[in-house]
């Protein structure tokens, strides 16, 4: 490899190195200790763990190439090898190339320069594409070398980045150098002779975190399969914990959870993937979901700067965030004060005339903001007035109604666009909330709830008039202050869709839910099916779901979603979440209400496998832990939080609380997210502390939270009491204390208010490694119970063969772009079907793992293996049917092992028919309209069984060519046996012997016939004629065509084998299946590499 010419001080490194060859102007060394007999002795060791601690290239390069002139003591390092044929290569191009200009040159200088100045240009070619993205492409091309040779990855593995630490082997530290690559973790150390080498693949790791204790301050835990590993003395621990947390979640994506990998175009080539691109990723998911902004958006540029509060009169210190479409400001605090500047708001940027480099920036609705002391102001200006020019041609169609809405409130802008949809649809959309439209506030009748209601709508008005109203408001601690105190009802549709981010949505996509309901509307599918079965259990007691409107409305919001998305399409506690929506908000918003809460506020809540909600329920386990240690010391099973606290989380605690009650929980999750839930969650555990203390069991505990719930109310709720839940509470409950809800909320903010959002995101990266591999488990163990059933293999081996099978599969997909193998893991399939490997990765697996793995045309056998165990011809087996061939293979009787190889020489000719047969139901027993046919299954199940009961008499003859391969197949298993010779004589007699069996056998029923003998073509003299037998049967087999075709049944087949103890014997002998475990383990990665 040519290295960027450095120089070196040649008296004190000639300890260190040996000179092999030299000429006028370049010198060739060897690093000492390498190529010599027993490592160079202690001078080799030391040199070694010297090269290794100081991140020395001669580690992996043990040969170099140094520049000099006669006369100068000045040596420059100008390439490195890993081996002598690489320098000599170099060495030789030198010569070849350099030398003879060299002398034309009249200065030593002149010829320095030159030579520099032409490896310089070799390395620039060489790393034009590879490396240009990276800080320091020099040192990443060493960092490079190293991990490729110390490693020995395929090529494909893209190295992200690395550094310098310590590996803890037990309680000693081993200093190294730690790779993080796209697939994997890599760890190298060489001290003293001892080497250590880690590779941890990404989608192995269970657990990673930050830990510290007595030793060591500050660590970084990894766990893989049940194995601990510690990593110390990073330079940067937080930087380096940031990107394996990015790496480890982007390979569990990527394998596990295509669900939500699909909808990410980010990831979709690994070989793009580089450290400042995580870093950056990282930084704008965490500014997406604090701002609530659009998916689409990514964090462009950061300013330190202040911004002019008016109503304060100062200026806060604060980052101002700029991503394509927004312009974000946070103050240092994240409470303090935080603002959202929609670019299709903008009407001008603009700079002071002081020197200040404050930038102005105004908006629609005559308001403005001054943001100061900005580095760089005046190219920020310009790139804001560039994207301004963009914004405004896209977003015309809201600035009438933005410039007015200080008059009207911006709540009607939406009804502008809702007008303009309804023009477009021919169904009628409500253009109303369904509250307003059930509960109209009667001014007339005015009792103390519904002034104390009216002082909450004068406080929000003064903070508008404070603060501004709409998406560019100002949001400080007293919004959250009223935010907790309750919303009042006539402005919560506007404030959901405004502290969501769904009023974003809704103004950059005018038309489309109008469109959506449209393209919706007749479609029938799993979905629709149990979005009808679910409408009328949607807060059935409230008048709004007992009328058509209401149950219309419900209909073509989850329908239109259902369309919008179809791989979450509809979920059990999404009608109860959208029914909630639909009172506050009108028929358009609760849709952009509902796009925000399944796809921003609540990711991956919503699917099959409800993964959101698990991470969550993982991140308040761990929470309890931390602030409620007495009740976890407590609970012996911390499940019981996970599985009483799951409808908390899907429904935002409306199916827990009454109705008057969750509504204020919403809206606190509207301001803060999944913060706020988590928050209540402590506070009501907190609460309820002494008596969840004295339960002695789970149902205890359960029932003393109900109790609590049905007691909790809204005394401040202006709902009539026919709606009202908890106003209908009878005597006897009313012993029991009640708890108001905004008390409740506002304890909670108080005790718990301090958990910030950046621990709460990196808890979900956390917990989400867990919770998928958890869910990966018991999807093994699943299949293992299934599978043990039908095998004699034992549990530990099962379990090992399947880690083998399913780290094959990824193997597959680690350095394919468009690997047609992830979209084979489907997790909502039955457990058995998730993962499927086709021929190819079979192929590997046979040759890994198959005791007949040494036969001469083990490829082929692979091949008829596969083709016999995939059934219906899809191309790929199951874990099931990979399994029964292991199993006969290993533990199978003589007669299992050879009816298995009988069956391979046969071609599955009847499939096709069967298969045309059995496709109208068998195959299919959940398509059509996503109903179960259990017909079908039945008759699945009746045919599984009688295939376990295949009798040997079912098998169809072989034919010559058949029977003749089968020979081979024979021949080439006994190849290289103690027992060789007996095991040929012993083939080679029962052939003859069955071939004169047949023949005997034509002549009583053809007596006229003309056939030739044919038993002497078999020569039965034993192992050294194997060939020339072969060569007989083959030569013979065309002329036999000609003839009457013969055939033998698997019952004569068997019969003259078992006369043959060497072949039963060959058969028969015991295989240790857990060497060979070990070492497909061992050589698994080894063999792909090779590949």
């Amino acid at each position: 490899m040519w290295l960027k010419p450095e120089e070196v001080l040649l008296k004190n490194a000639l300890k260190l190195w040996l000179m092999e060859r030299s000429n006028d102007y370049f010198v060739l060394q060897r690093r000492r200790g390498y190529g010599e007999e027993g490592g160079g002795g202690l001078t080799g060791l030391l040199v070694g763990t010297l090269d290794s601690v100081l991140d020395s290239t001669a580690k992996v390069a043990p040969f170099r190439i140094l520049h000099q002139t006669p006369d100068s003591q000045v040596y420059l390092s100008i390439a490195c090898g890993a081996n002598r044929e690489e320098i000599t290569k170099h060495w030789d191009w030198l010569e070849q190339n350099i030398m003879k200009t060299l002398s034309v040159f009249d200065s030593n200088e002149d010829i320095t320069n030159f030579v520099q100045g032409k490896i310089r240009g070799l390395i620039a070619e060489e790393g034009k594409h590879s490396f240009a993205k990276e800080d320091d492409p020099e040192k990443f091309r060493e960092a490079l070398l190293k991990f490729e040779k110390s490693f020995g990855l395929p090529e494909q593995e893209k190295l992200v980045t690395y550094y310098s630490c310590s590996y803890w082997k037990g309680r000693v530290p081993c200093q190294g150098w730690l790779y993080l690559s796209t697939n994997f973790l890599s760890f190298y150390s060489f001290l003293l002779g001892s080497e250590i080498k880690l590779i941890i693949s990404w989608d192995a790791v269970s657990k990673l975190e930050k830990t510290s204790n007595v030793i060591l301050t500050e660590s970084i835990h990894v766990c893989s399969q049940g194995e601990d590993y510690y990593f110390s003395m990073f330079l940067h621990t937080n930087q380096t914990y940031l990107l394996m947390e990015q790496l480890a979640n982007y390979a569990v994506r990527r394998l596990f959870d295509k669900e939500t990998f699909d909808n990410d175009p980010i990831l979709d080539d690994p070989l793009q993937i580089t450290k400042r691109g995580l870093e950056n990723r990282a930084h704008s998911e965490q500014f997406i979901a604090f701002f609530r902004l659009p998916k689409e958006e990514t964090l462009k540029e950061v300013h330190e700067c202040f911004l002019w509060v008016p109503f304060s009169h100062f200026n806060t210190h604060g980052k101002m965030c700029i991503s394509e479409n927004y312009i974000c400001f946070a103050s240092q605090d994240g409470s303090l004060c935080s603002v959202i500047i929609p670019l299709r708001e903008v009407l001008a940027a603009d700079k002071t005339d002081d020197s200040s480099q404050s930038v102005i920036i105004s908006i629609k609705g005559k308001t403005a903001f001054r943001f100061s002391e900005v580095k760089d102001s005046e190219q920020l200006i310009a790139k804001l007035r560039l994207k301004c020019g963009t914004a405004s041609s896209q977003c015309d169609i809201s600035t009438e109604v933005a410039i007015t809405s200080d008059s009207t409130g911006p709540s009607d802008n939406f009804e502008v666009q809702s007008l303009t949809c309804q023009k477009e649809c021919s169904k009628a959309v409500n253009t109303e909330a369904l509250m307003t439209v059930f509960h109209p506030q009667n001014l007339e009748t005015l009792n103390s709830k519904m002034l104390k209601e009216k002082m909450k709508e004068q406080s929000w008005n003064i903070l508008f008039s404070e603060c501004g109203r709409g998406v560019t408001m100002f949001r400080t601690r007293k919004t959250r202050h009223l935010v907790v105190r309750g919303i009042p009802e006539t402005l919560r549709g506007e404030l959901w869709m405004l502290f969501s981010g769904a009023v974003n949505d809704m103004a950059t996509n005018p038309g489309y839910y109008a469109e959506v309901v449209e393209k919706s509307l007749g479609t029938c599918n799993l979905a629709t099916e149990e979005i009808e079965r679910d409408l009328r259990r949607s807060l059935p007691e409230h008048p709004a779901f007992q009328s058509d409107t209401g149950i219309s409305a419900l209909r073509r919001v989850l329908t239109a979603y259902a369309y919008r998305n179809p791989k979450i399409g509809y979920c059990q506690a999404m009608n109860i979440l959208t029914s909630v929506l639909l009172l506050y908000a009108k028929e358009e918003e609760a849709f952009w209400l509902l796009v925000a809460v399944c796809e921003r506020m609540l990711p991956d809540y919503f699917n099959r496998r409800i993964i959101g909600a698990l991470v969550d329920q993982a991140v308040f386990e761990e929470l309890i832990r931390d602030h409620l240690p007495q009740l976890t010391e407590h609970m012996t099973d911390m499940t019981f939080f996970s599985s009483v606290s799951l409808s908390w989380f899907l429904t935002l605690f409306i199916s827990v609380l009454p109705i008057e009650s969750a509504v204020n929980v919403v809206d606190c999750f509207f301001y803060d997210g999944i913060k706020a839930i988590l928050q209540l969650g402590l506070a009501i555990l907190d609460y309820n502390l002494d008596k969840l203390l004295t339960c002695k069991d789970d149902a205890e505990a359960v029932t003393a939270l109900n109790r609590f719930f049905d007691n909790v109310t809204n005394k401040d709720s202006p709902l009539p009491s026919s709606v009202r839940q908890g106003s209908n509470e009878s005597d006897e409950k009313s012993s029991h204390i009640k708890v108001d809800i905004t008390d409740l909320i506002r304890e909670s903010n108080e005790k718990y208010g301090n958990i910030r959002y950046e621990d709460i995101y990196s808890m979900r990266c956390q917990n989400r490694l867990y919770v998928i591999q958890t869910l990966e488990e018991t999807t093994k163990q699943n299949v293992l119970r299934v599978v043990s059933q039908d095998v004699k293999l034992k549990l530990h081996e099962l379990d090992e063969l399947y880690v083998i099978f399913k780290k094959e599969l990824f193997l597959s997909c680690y350095w394919c772009l468009s690997c047609p193998v992830l979209k084979h893991h489907d997790p909502s399939l039955p457990y058995l079907e998730q993962y499927q490997i086709d021929c190819q990765q079979f192929r590997m697996l046979y040759h890994l793992l198959s005791p007949w793995a040494h036969s001469a045309n083990k490829d082929s056998l692979a091949l008829w293996t596969f083709r016999l165990l995939d059934e219906n011809s899809d191309c790929l087996i199951n874990f099931k049917e990979f399994s029964s061939a292991i199993d006969i293979m290993y533990n199978g009787s003589f007669t299992e092992k050879l009816k298995l190889l009988f069956k391979l020489h046969i071609p599955p000719v009847s499939k096709a028919t069967n298969e045309k047969e059995s496709n109208s139901g068998k195959n299919s027993p959940e398509k059509g309209k996503g109903k179960i046919d259990i017909q079908a299954y039945l008759s699945q199940w009746q045919d599984e069984l009688l295939k376990k009961e295949e009798n040997i008499k079912d098998l169809p003859r072989m034919n010559q060519s058949q029977f003749i391969q089968f020979s081979k197949t024979l021949y080439n298993l006994f190849h290289e046996d103690p027992e060789e010779e007996a095991l040929y004589q012993a083939i080679a007699i029962v052939t003859s012997l069955l071939l004169r069996m047949e023949e005997v056998g034509r002549k009583l029923h053809s007596p006229t016939s003309s056939a030739k003998a044919v038993p002497g073509i078999v020569c039965a003299s034993g192992g050294p004629n194997e060939r020339k037998t072969e060569s007989h049967l083959e030569k013979n087999s065309s002329s036999l065509r000609e003839e009457p075709q013969w055939s033998f049944a698997f019952e004569q087949i068997l019969a003259s084998l078992l006369n043959e103890p060497a072949v039963v014997r060959f058969f028969e002998k015991p295989i240790d299946l857990k060497v060979k475990l070990e070492n497909a383990k061992t050589s698994q990665l080894r063999s792909r590499t090779k590949m």
